[in-house]
């Protein structure tokens, strides 16, 4: 059953937001005496900038923004300041008011006159009006005793002991203040090289990988975000196939993104299908070859496994290099859209493109002199950061504002889509993809180029690729990054980045017995409008996941409401491609595979995405990661203590059968292996990440029936045993509920081995309206649902948890 609040039951001492839907809820966790401070303005009602430039409120009576009751648990967990016992003493208004103000106070050190109210109100009611937002750690820190704003670096990893030790302790300080960091490890000389200084034998670079992924595990960022990393090897280091296998084991490196440096060179030997040299970085020197074919093939497959590695095109990176007599770029941030030299990091921001459009008479369109005022006042917000910012190493704050790099991106891609009526699988999306994207760069520019003018261009413009050729002087080297916008998006309660939309209609679990049905608000509107919305209708959307085969849908509406999953390959890079072509440094974005992919589709992306101008590119195969989860789960469980647990005449081969089961937790796997007379003998379980509770309780579920099972212990008794027991997420599966891992293995067992039906579950068909689940991916660290996705990023829409902030 799907309920709503009812609009005409508040009271004036409830606090409520804004479900999915649009209809105000009731939240609970803010103090009594705290909730009237968070009652809801109306959008309408934020502060209104008059064409001279005044703002028409005092600024005591900045209002409260109007916020998703998911965006307020996101804020509460995160990013409000809390007093010592944990309780929280900031609201969102609070923080949005304290991180404008502290950004405009930047206009003073330019200009002591300048009028800090006025800018405060502009950054304010951009941000309350969730028509832009930083990156987390601005919103988190800015105002505050931490003081770090960035979201990403890269740090130099050199041949030697102390340089790779330095990186270490920076990275863990840079993680402590709340950054992800980038790391190239091609200057690392191979395995087994000589060490002539010790006379001793090289580990070479992925042994110090391990080391990097310790340090970050120990390092929890102060509770807000946890650490995240990448690593990029060139396709030339001799160590490259090690590299390729190095997260085949997926209980390793799992602070890790990986990607491989791919070169113009090698692209030109594996069109040619012929080899390529592999060079020593430590002596510059060819030590050997590999066939180019053998080395994609390797990448493709390990991609087509769980999602690594991904690949960078550093001679695209360097083409637009901007300041190339300070370096070369070697290495991003954790997800690949922030191209940096070493030492430099960069603010980002993204506006909300949902934001953006305006009603005419011909209808719905793009609002373009909206869209400018918000480019022009994000870019400012962005370069004022740069001055604000307390930076966590000295070296990293000289090398930042030697070039003032930012990254204005965007979100709500796919909703404004969605408003204007156009499917993201089509010429019109992408088109209009390129349009908006050369609209905000050259913008942005402009913007940059007047910032100059008032406060200088940054300081190696003249010896830039803009000062050598006579360019009009800019503020910052780089001005555009798509990144993904993980629980920033969340909070502006939008479409992440320039995905497609992630979910029509899903049940979010609020508390252990309380669901949420949650259903975008312009696919219910629409529905509405067609006159075709009803209960029944959004529980079959939830249960489908898509609607693309619901011909009771107008076929009209089917293809304005993509969600990620019908999207296919090829137009996830074209859409890359087409916000690339007007990016100055790159795009993060997921392209999305169903479980059924091949390997060669894969390989069809990596080229098109090569031929098309990408920078990179992430690929994500439905369910691949559960998949590895299972290949390992089963080869640690069938070599793991074997004579403990069938003594010594267990027989070298069984013969068996392995079930996919949706589960609550993600997908359950479950092997179960046979004796020559067909009697089972043997169970493995697998489910969620390895390593995690939920994976790990599954094994020892299935060991200790595999015991009871030698024992002679009925199948149907075991099974029946485990039948009716409850999970805090239910969900349906074929027409039958699953209520936990151990209901599914019960199920399991009595549909292949029992003689009896399975004993009926009272009120399956009422009592839960759970979502059968599309994709599986890996667990969330802190609610143990399964995380999406999402521009190469992991983001989880239970609980609002995401790697990339």
């Amino acid at each position: 059953m799907i309920d709503f609040a009812d609009d005409d039951a508040k009271s004036s001492e409830d606090l409520f937001a804004q479900d999915g839907n649009g209809h105000d809820t009731k939240i609970e966790s803010i103090s009594p005496e705290e909730k009237q401070n968070y009652e809801s303005e109306s959008s309408a009602d934020v502060i209104k900038l008059a064409d001279e430039g005044e703002y028409a409120a005092p600024l005591s009576s900045f209002p409260h923004p109007r916020l998703t009751s998911n965006a307020i648990t996101v804020l509460e967990r995160r990013y409000l300041r809390r007093e010592s016992s944990g309780r929280v003493i900031e609201q969102p208004r609070d923080m949005f008011l304290r991180v404008a103000r502290f950004i405009a106070s930047a206009d003073k050190l330019y200009n002591k006159k300048a009028d800090t109210e006025k800018t405060t109100a502009v950054f304010f009611s951009m941000m309350s009006s969730l028509e832009f937002l930083p990156n987390s750690p601005t919103l988190m820190n800015a105002g505050r005793e931490l003081g770090q704003l960035s979201a990403c670096f890269v740090l130099p990893v050199e041949d030697s002991m102390t340089s790779i030790f330095e990186a270490v302790k920076n990275t863990a300080l840079i993680h402590k203040s709340g950054g992800g960091t980038g790391f190239s490890f091609s200057r690392v000389r191979p395995k087994n090289d000589i060490v002539r200084s010790t006379q001793g034998i090289a580990s070479g670079p992925i042994s110090f990988l391990h080391v990097f992924d310790a340090a970050t595990e120990t390092v929890k960022q102060g509770g807000t975000r946890r650490g995240a990393n990448m690593a990029i090897l060139r396709v030339d280091h001799p160590d490259i196939m090690e590299f390729i296998y190095c997260k085949e084991e997926d209980d390793r490196l799992n602070n890790f993104n990986i990607s491989v440096g791919i070169t113009e060179k090698f692209w030109s030997a594996l069109q040619a299908e012929s080899e390529y040299e592999l060079i020593n970085p430590h002596s510059g020197e060819p030590v050997g070859s590999l066939p180019a074919v053998d080395v994609f093939n390797a990448i493709v497959e390990h991609a087509w496994k769980n999602g690594e590695p991904g690949i960078i095109f550093m001679d695209r990176l360097n083409e637009d290099n901007p300041t190339p007599h300070l370096g070369e770029i070697e290495s991003t941030n954790p997800c690949g859209e922030q191209p940096l030299l070493p030492f430099e990091s960069c603010n980002l921001g993204s506006i909300n493109l949902s934001k953006m459009v305006k009603a005419t008479d011909e209808g719905i369109e793009v609002d373009y002199d909206k869209l400018r005022s918000t480019i022009h006042n994000s870019v400012h917000f962005l370069d004022n950061v740069i001055d604000v910012n307390r930076y966590p190493l000295k070296e990293i704050e000289n090398k930042t504002k030697a070039t003032r790099k930012i990254g204005l991106g965007v979100m709500g891609f796919a909703d404004m889509l969605a408003k204007l009526g156009i499917p993201y699988m089509s010429v019109h999306s992408v088109d209009l993809a390129a349009k908006l994207m050369k609209f905000i760069d050259d913008e942005a520019r402009e913007k940059s180029y007047q910032l100059a003018q008032e406060r200088g261009a940054f300081p190696e413009f003249e010896k830039s690729i803009y000062g050598t050729n006579d360019g009009k002087p800019l503020r910052n080297a780089t001005r555009t990054t798509i990144a993904p916008t993980g629980t920033i998006s969340i909070i502006s309660g939008c479409s992440s980045g320039i995905e497609p939309l992630f979910a029509l209609a899903f049940t979010r679990q609020v508390l252990d017995n309380d669901k949420l049905t949650e259903i975008h608000p312009f696919f219910c509107q629409k529905l509405k409008d067609e006159n075709i919305y009803t209960t029944e209708l959004i529980e079959k959307v939830i249960e489908n996941g898509s609607i693309q085969d619901m011909e009771e849908i107008p076929q009209h509406i089917r293809d304005i409401f993509q969600t990620s999953h019908d999207i296919t390959p090829e137009w996830h890079v074209r859409m890359q491609a087409a916000f690339q072509r007007y990016t100055n440094n790159a795009v993060s974005k997921t392209v999305n595979f169903p479980n059924g992919a091949s390997k060669e589709d894969v390989a069809q992306v990596y080229c098109l995405s090569h031929d098309l101008g990408c920078k990179g590119v992430t690929i994500y195969r439905d369910g691949s990661r559960s998949e590895q989860v299972l290949s390992k789960g089963r080869k640690s469980g069938s070599e793991k203590k074997e004579d403990d647990i069938f003594g010594k005449d267990r027989p070298c081969t069984l013969r068996g059968f392995t079930s996919k089961l949706n589960t609550g937790q993600g997908s359950l796997y479950v092997t179960v292996n046979t004796s020559n007379q067909g009697k089972p003998v043997e169970v493995f379980a697998n489910i969620g990440k390895s390593g995690g509770d939920t994976a790990a309780l599954a094994e020892a579920i299935g060991r200790l029936i595999s015991i009871a099972m030698q024992k002679n212990v009925s199948v149907e008794d075991v099974a029946k045993t485990l039948i009716g027991i409850s999970g805090s997420r239910p969900i349906w599966n074929n027409g039958r509920l699953v209520r936990s891992v151990p209901d599914g293995i019960g199920q399991i067992l009595l549909s292949e081995f029992g003689t009896s039906p399975a004993p009926h579950q009272e009120g399956d068909e009422t009592h839960y309206a759970a979502v059968e689940a599309l994709q599986t991916g890996p667990e969330c660290p802190e609610c143990n649902s399964i995380m999406e996705t999402e521009g190469g990023c992991s983001v989880c829409h239970n609980c609002g948890f995401s790697h990339c902030g």
